[in-house]
This record gives structure tokens, C-alpha cells and sequence, in this order.
């Protein structure tokens, strides 16, 4: 499998797309402002402690406040003694690649990071928190709509090869590293070289590595880890101590290697930037990245805009004429499966199983296209035979095996729904690049024509019991106005004789078309 990483890159906004032999499956965008906080340290204040959701509301210069629960607060961090961690609390680093926004995220939610097993499970929120206390925080997961960003006390530092974190005393190794005995050799060189009980991951890029390498990654990461505790001592909170890469460093730091083959890029002061930070952490990649200089935008030349526009509609039709409808409500994303135009060749069972095998892949992509997140309640069309439903369950799994982030399957059910949860801790690709309908105010539908009509109606005998005059002017939005004098002008005939006035009609391009303000005009028409 090819696999590229394509950058747009503007004064404005940047926009990373990783295409896998030619097909976007993963979109990350950042603009000014509004990029991803997710990685941020800060030294924040706690704003209110809320003894009854065990959680409190802390204070750390962005426009919402973030939220942290009393599984995520450390008691004396930072100056913590991680001596009382277990051997067994860090397993969670060898599930496979290391994922920094799903460690960031909340090490407690995927693992046992500092679970049962920790010395702090027993505290309330009241006993570690205090109103307008400091507190040293990551933000795990960014703000997303109304909800601010949610932090944690366990802190988690990124590089290359290793990852930082220096609230727990252990040295892990990916997973996917197989051989034992590199794991082993890994895991040596790490113990050898640490001279603080800072916890360490060894990530998959790591393997193979030398020691110097090593060496000189773990000095990094643990000199500028004493650099953010100077901070938080010379600093007043609310204070950012420690800012993430941006989202073009983060995919050459995280994808270029291992995942992608070539990274190709339109902006000349990025291509410079990248190959700087390359010369200082990978140069051997530096032949894999290119600078685009066409005058086609770069995004239209891989055929990318195309793929982003369908990701945003509710309707994704599938090739044998069958389509998918995917929903975001404000407690799930619920997908449904339809048939649609295809009718099948042979029977009606085999056309549901196509339909449904079909549709896996599909929602396996626009998943994690998407970014959605949260609970999924995929509805497939019914099945009777027990070996469909087993085949389109297996087969949505396997999907879902190139999805980096964390998922939880249910098994199919007797009403041929599947349940999932999927880790979310980045914005969904709509709420990025969408926003409610001004229109219809985020509800999806407006009231019809002709039940605006009525409405009127009704809105008019009620006020006419306070009116005097003998003519009424109505002002409507244009299309309600031309029903008024058409299909539906009987009302106002029917309301002129009941009320023995004369009702005006003028249409207004500037009214919503479910509003509408009724006046009277006192003395002779």
C-alpha cells in the first residue's frame, strides 16, 4: 500500500491529508485560533470544585474552562514520587503504536495507567483540589462545541522514538516491535540511560534505532521537561508552559515514518520548516519529502476537495446502488443502511448480505474520515441467516483495523443493529468545517408552507380580540406571500369576513420564511 501525506498550507489555515494508495482516509486541519489545543501543558487555577461530579473546573486562559476528574488529578504532582507505580500499571504501552492523542486523552479511560492499583483512587476531588489552587495540566481532549477542553495532572511528552511521562516510574515498549529480543534490547538501553524515574514508551519508530539516538532523544525530552517545571514556578496562572507541534510538524513527527512514503507540501516556508526540523531529528527522510510548485492548488491535483465535500453530507451512496445515511444527534451518531437502487441478481437474501458487506467497508472509512466519535449505533439491513450476520460483523471488525483510534464493537444484535464506541478527542470533520443552519437552527427541518399559513391564521384571530382598526397589514417572507394569494388564499378571505377587516399582504426577502409580524392600520382603508 502507497501511502502519502499531502500539505496545503496557507497564511491562514493548514490542512494535512494522509492518503492511502490514492484515497484520503484521514484529514487534520488547523486554523489560527481555532487549532488543536489537545498536548498543551499549562499551569492553570482551579475555578470551582464540584464535590458531587468528583470533577472541577479549572481555569487555563482559554475561552472555556477546561474540566478535570478526580482520576486525573495527581496529589503533590509535580514533585510526585512514582516509586508506588506497578510493573503492570504502564501495559497499556505495548496495545501497539503508541497513539499521543489517546494517551493524552486520559491514560485512565484505555487502561490502567493509574487505576485501581493507585494510591490516589481513594481521594475525593475535595481533598486535592482547592478553589483558586495552581495545578499543572494537559489538555487530553480539546474543546469540542460546547465543552471545554478536559485535562489531566498525568503528563505525556511526545518525541520521535520515545515518549515522556513523568509521573510514572516505567520503561514500556510497543507492542508492535515483535521481536523479543529487540524489545529487550530497547528496554535496556532506556533503564540504562535514565538518570530521573521519569516513565518511558519506546515507540514503534524506535525500533532498530541505535543508542546514541536514543540517548540523545531521552536527554531531550527530559531537559525539556525541567524546563516546564521552571516555568510553572516563575509563572502566574492561568499560563501556557508548553505548546504542541504544529499539525504539519506532528504528521512528519508521527506519520512520515512508518506510515507514509512520501510527504508532499505547497508551501515553500513549511518545506523549509520540515526539512530543518528533519535535519535535526530524521534526516534520513529528507528525500521523502517535496515541495509542490503547480499552479493547480494541490489539493485538487490528488482529487482531495472532491472526497471532503462528500464526507460532510448525510447521504453516501455506495457503488452497487445502495447508500449509507449517517446522523450526528447530541448523544450518538447513528448510520442506517438502506438498499436504495440496487435490486440484486439472484435472491433477496443475497442482495441484503452484498448490501451490508458493502456498506462495512463504507462506514469503516467515513468513521474514520469523519473523526466521529462517541457512541455509533449502525442499523444494517435485517438478516435471517445466522452465517450473514457473522460475515457482516467479521467483516466490519476487520474495517476497522486500520482505524489508529481506540474502538469498541458490540455484537451484532437480533434487530441487526451494531453498537460501537470509538475514542474522540479531536473535533469531528463537520464540526470543523460546519456550523448549525441559521435557517432552521440546527433542527434539520422547517415548518411547512402551509402550516405557516395556518398559523397566521390563528395568530391573527388571536390578536385581532385587542385590535381596532379595520386593516391589517401582514408581512411574510415572499414565499408565504405568494401562497397567500394562491393555493392558500382562501384564509385571508375567510378572515376578512369573519372579521369584517381588510388584511394587506406584503412579502419581505429579508424575513425567515417561519416569520412573520401582523400590524393594524387605525381609521379608513
Amino acid at each position: 500500500m502507497h501511502t502519502e501525506l499531502i500539505i496545503n498550507d496557507t497564511d491562514h489555515e493548514t490542512r494535512v491529508a494522509l492518503l492511502e494508495d490514492s484515497t484520503i482516509v484521514e484529514l487534520f486541519i488547523e486554523r489560527g485560533k481555532d487549532s488543536n489545543l489537545a498536548g498543551n501543558i499549562y499551569k492553570g487555577r482551579v475555578q470551582r470544585v464540584l464535590p458531587g461530579m468528583q470533577a472541577a473546573f479549572v481555569d487555563i486562559g482559554i475561552k472555556q474552562a477546561a474540566f478535570i476528574y478526580v482520576k486525573d488529578v495527581i496529589s503533590d504532582f509535580p514533585h510526585k514520587k512514582a516509586d508506588g507505580f506497578k510493573q503492570n500499571d504502564m501495559d497499556f504501552e505495548c496495545k501497539g503504536e503508541y497513539n499521543y492523542e489517546e494517551i493524552k486523552s486520559h491514560p485512565l479511560d484505555d487502561t490502567n495507567l493509574n487505576g485501581n492499583n493507585s494510591s490516589e483512587n481513594h481521594f475525593h476531588i475535595e481533598e486535592l483540589l482547592k478553589n483558586n489552587q495552581d495545578i499543572f495540566v494537559q489538555i487530553a481532549k480539546a474543546p469540542i462545541g460546547s465543552k471545554g477542553a478536559r485535562v489531566t495532572s498525568h503528563i505525556s511528552i511526545p518525541g520521535r522514538f520515545l515518549v515522556l511521562m513523568p509521573t510514572v516510574n516505567h520503561v514500556g515498549v510497543s507492542r508492535r516491535i515483535e521481536s523479543e529480543k529487540e524489545r529487550q534490547r530497547l528496554k535496556d538501553q532506556v533503564e540504562s540511560l535514565r538518570t530521573q524515574k521519569y516513565g518511558f514508551i519506546v515507540r514503534t519508530a524506535g525500533e532498530g534505532v541505535s543508542k546514541d539516538k536514543i540517548q540523545q532523544e531521552l536527554f531531550f525530552l527530559s531537559n525539556l521537561w525541567e524546563n516546564i517545571q521552571k516555568k510553572y514556578q516563575t509563572l502566574s496562572a492561568p499560563a501556557l508552559l508548553h505548546k504542541e507541534l504544529s499539525v504539519t510538524l506532528r504528521a512528519v513527527r508521527d506519520l512520515l515514518t512508518k506510515q507514509a512514503d512520501k510527504l508532499i507540501i505547497d508551501s515553500r516556508k513549511s518545506y523549509i520548516e520540515v526539512l530543518s526540523f528533519l535535519d535535526d531529528f530524521m534526516p534520513g527522510l529528507k528525500s521523502s519529502v517535496e515541495f509542490y510548485n503547480e499552479p493547480e492548488p494541490i489539493f485538487d491535483a490528488y482529487n482531495i476537495e472532491g472526497d471532503i465535500s462528500r464526507a460532510l453530507k448525510k447521504k453516501v451512496w455506495l457503488k452497487s446502488g445502495g447508500y449509507i445515511i449517517i446522523e450526528h444527534t447530541e448523544a450518538l451518531i447513528s448510520i442506517d443502511v438502506n438498499t436504495g437502487r440496487y435490486v440484486g441478481k439472484h435472491n433477496f437474501e443475497e442482495t441484503i448480505l452484498k448490501t451490508n458487506l458493502e456498506a462495512v467497508k463504507e462506514i469503516a472509512y467515513q468513521i474514520r474520515l469523519r473523526n466521529v466519535g462517541g457512541i455509533i449505533i449502525i442499523d444494517f439491513i435485517d438478516m435471517n441467516h445466522k452465517s450473514h450476520k457473522e460475515k457482516v460483523f467479521n467483516a466490519f471488525k476487520n474495517a476497522l483495523k486500520k482505524d489508529k483510534s481506540k474502538t469498541h464493537v458490540l455484537p451484532l444484535s437480533e434487530l441487526g443493529i451494531i453498537q460501537m464506541t470509538r475514542k474522540r478527542v479531536r473535533k469531528a470533520l463537520t464540526r470543523q468545517l460546519c456550523e448549525p443552519c441559521f435557517y432552521c437552527i440546527g433542527e434539520g427541518y422547517l415548518i411547512s408552507k402551509q402550516s405557516i399559513c395556518y398559523n397566521i391564521y390563528r395568530e391573527i384571530i388571536t390578536k385581532s380580540k385587542d385590535m381596532t382598526g379595520i386593516v391589517f397589514s401582514l408581512y411574510v417572507n415572499p414565499e408565504i406571500a405568494n401562497l397567500l394569494h394562491n393555493e392558500e388564499s382562501k384564509l385571508i378571505l375567510s378572515l376578512e369576513r369573519k372579521l369584517k377587516v381588510q388584511i394587506l399582504v406584503y412579502p419581505n426577502s429579508k424575513y425567515h420564511l417561519e416569520e412573520f409580524d401582523i400590524f393594524e392600520i387605525i381609521g379608513d382603508a
